[in-house]
């Protein structure tokens, strides 16, 4: 019988040894890689094409959100199981619809993990009962912001501030056509026609910080 192969992305080298020695002591899973941030992350995935990508959410260079999302537009079926500390809508929501199978935290005990893990292997969903409480009470009390990436809300209070296009890229240290689509992308998300709009919603939300007259 052909193992499962699994490519483990955390920027924490002692939670991946741990998962790694775990899961390659089970006799149908077999740990093919790892990587120690989104970037990485995304490089592995793709070059490896491994069954199941586990993969942590807050990292350096590029978090799991953004890794996530490249690798499911450039690879559809890859099959990504979050493994995250986090609860946060801003984490949880942009990941699920993007077509992650699985959400799972790191509070949980090895074996719901390792089950985790087989699910997604067969492309089942598995949710942790945490993570599918706030899914169903998002899609009860939906917030347009709830599907901002943290990049996108970084540039969202930049914009707050009234900085522009390329200021905002010298800000962040990305290119200015990087900026230009983060743009887009929360005027569409937030349904809004412009930076004005966007800039106005994000302050009626409480979003970014009120300005001190």
């Amino acid at each position: 019988m052909s193992k499962t192969s699994v490519i483990l992305v955390d920027d924490h080298e002692m939670v991946r040894l741990g998962l790694k020695s775990f899961l390659n002591l089970q006799t149908d899973i077999d740990v093919i890689g790892e990587a120690g941030d989104g970037r990485q992350g995304i490089d592995l995935a793709l070059s490896l094409k491994p069954d199941v990508v586990v993969m942590d959410l807050v990292m350096p260079e590029m978090d799991g959100v953004e890794a996530t999302l490249t690798i499911l537009k450039e690879w559809k079926a890859a099959k990504i199981l979050v493994l995250t500390s986090y609860l946060d809508n801003e984490k949880i929501y942009p990941v699920i619809k993007a077509g992650a199978k699985g959400y799972m935290l790191k509070t949980s005990n090895a074996a719901e993990i390792l089950n985790a893990i087989r699910k997604v292997a067969k492309g089942e969903l598995a949710i942790e009962t945490e993570v599918d409480q706030k899914i169903k009470h998002h899609d009860s009390h939906p917030n347009l912001h709830d599907d901002l990436t943290a990049r996108e809300r970084d540039i969202l209070g930049l914009l707050a501030k009234g900085y522009d296009n390329q200021t905002i890229a010298d800000e962040l240290f990305i290119s200015l056509k990087t900026v230009k689509t983060h743009v887009s992308n929360i005027l569409s998300k937030l349904e809004v026609d412009d930076r004005t709009q966007a800039v106005v919603y994000a302050f009626q939300h409480h979003l970014v910080p009120q300005e001190d007259n």
